[in-house]
């Protein structure tokens, strides 16, 4: 029997959000209702109200969440009733090419509810990256939902879902940063800030984080970051530089996706380094670099999606590491809102006043 809900919706492009009823169907086959305990604010949920995803408004926004399964439908097997889990937006499909040769992490028929949540009117919602968790309860395929630890606080173990486990995947999955390596990290909002934890997790000996706003260093400071730079007050590329001996980082990140930091990036690693792209570009960007430095720098020049993680095992484990208090999921939310307040939180999420903030129902 379906039900009616609380949810946050974008109607129109630019429009504020509005906090209102929506309907929640019972789940299909392969389906999962959630009742959700926390859902972060996150960027691209920003990119949905102001169009920058797709036009197939009316939004139902959220994606970055935890909660408790509340109904399953036929052939779900892997979680049941009472299951504490995070959500995800990469339920791999096991069929298509990426899995078929074993490497899920990029999964290219990723799967979604197929049931849709209405509002009131029948109106049917697209919900942010097939997840829709502004909102009391949502409904998604069962395998966007990974079973972690109960005891792990919602309001950290829910920013998994995105923009953390993206910044921790891009220095630890996508760059390879081991022990020893140095790395910088160029934009230290959300995901840079979890790229310096993860590479604090994997043992480099020096992490810089450069950015335009020292309270922004501060926080990376608290996640790891042994050194930092104010890009507005020193070239990036030479701080970097000066920094490890005048070679350049083994590993750069580029948090931010503009041309101008990663170009920075590209220059600013060593003689085959690593650069790792994982600031989300918009369409209309471009970058022109020599091709003989492109060659002749050698190295990898990698993109990372969602920190080329494979839920499964990336969230349970990074959740184990949290609750014997080895990262510090809770150093990343900023504040907890209500569902009301999310319209207000994009507006400190824009002015770079917050690391997360997030919604707890």
């Amino acid at each position: 029997m379906s039900q009616q809900v609380r949810g946050v919706i974008s109607r129109a492009k630019g429009a504020p959000v509005e906090l209102t009823t929506i309907v929640i169907p019972d789940p299909g086959p392969g389906e999962a209702v959630v009742d959700i305990r926390a859902c972060g604010v996150c960027h691209t949920d920003l990119h949905y109200r102001e169009g920058g995803i797709n036009d197939e408004y009316p939004f139902l926004l959220g994606h970055e969440a935890a909660g408790v399964v509340e109904s399953v439908g036929a052939g779900v097997t892997h979680v049941r009733p009472g299951d504490y889990v995070v959500l995800n937006w990469r339920a791999v499909c096991g069929e298509c090419r990426a899995c078929k040769r074993g490497r899920l992490q990029y999964c290219f028929d990723t799967h979604n509810a197929e049931r849709k949540m209405t509002l009131e009117d029948g109106t049917e919602l697209e919900p942010a990256l097939g997840i829709g968790a502004f909102s009391d309860k949502t409904l998604v395929a069962a395998g966007q939902c990974t079973k972690v630890d109960p005891s792990a606080s919602p309001a950290a173990a829910g920013l998994l879902g995105c923009g953390i486990m993206a910044g921790i995947g891009a220095a630890i999955n996508t760059g390879g940063v081991g022990r020893g390596d140095s790395v910088a990290v160029i934009g230290c909002g959300g995901v840079g800030s979890a790229a310096v934890a993860g590479s604090r997790l994997a043992g480099a000996e020096r992490i810089i984080a450069v950015d335009l706003e020292d309270r922004k260093l501060d926080w990376a400071r608290g996640f790891g970051a042994t050194h930092t730079a104010n890009a507005r007050e020193n070239d990036p590329v030479e701080a970097i530089r000066e920094l490890t001996g005048g070679f350049g980082a083994d590993v750069v990140i580029d948090a931010v996706g503009i041309p101008q930091t990663y170009e920075q990036a590209f220059y600013a690693r060593d003689l085959a380094g690593t650069v790792v792209l994982v600031g989300v570009p918009t369409p209309d960007m471009r970058i022109e670099l020599p091709l003989l430095d492109v060659f002749g720098r050698g190295g990898a020049l990698k993109s990372s999606w969602y920190g080329d993680c494979l839920p499964s095992r990336d969230f349970p484990m990074l959740v184990d590491l949290y609750t014997q208090g080895r990262l510090d999921l809770d150093g990343f939310v900023t504040e907890e809102i209500g569902l009301g307040d999310v319209e207000d939180a994009f507006a400190r999420m824009e002015r770079g006043d917050v690391l997360r903030s997030v919604v707890r129902l």
